[in-house]
């Protein structure tokens, strides 16, 4: 009866063991760090490779509209003009392609400013009105 206690009780301590390894194992992959600070002239392997393809330049204007604009200017939402509705865009073209822009970089009644992406260029912001205009005439 010894032994067979022995077994069971040498048994589950393995048991045991091997669980608490891989709880272990969870919580490391849990709390493992999600980045890495990359300062300007250090070498930090993959960071530098990222950021270089990151910025290949300028996205065109239908794919910065795709990315930030088409959520308000495809449904309308908070007053925004649809994308295609001349009608809608005809008194904002009045006030002036300078204007529009001015709007869409500094943000205009609802919509926040860069259409909420702080990340875009001036330039990017300004293809997509462009886009928007040419797909609304």
């Amino acid at each position: 009866m010894k032994r067979v206690l022995a077994v069971v009780l040498l048994g589950f301590g393995i048991t045991a063991g091997a669980v608490m390894a891989n709880v272990d194992d969870e919580i490391r992959a849990r709390i493992q760090p999600v980045g890495e600070v990359c300062l300007q002239g250090e070498e930090c392997g993959e960071a530098a490779a990222v950021s270089e393809t990151a910025s290949s330049g300028p996205r065109s204007g239908a794919d910065v509209y795709d990315a930030v604009c088409m959520a308000c200017h495809t449904t309308g939402a908070a007053g925004a003009p649809v994308i295609g509705d001349a009608a809608a865009w005809a008194p904002r073209v009045d006030q002036g392609m300078e204007t529009l822009i001015s709007h869409a970089i500094n943000g205009y009644n609802a919509m926040p400013a860069k259409g909420g992406c702080a990340s875009c260029p001036d330039e990017e912001i300004e293809a997509a009105v462009e886009h928007i205009l040419a797909e609304s005439k």
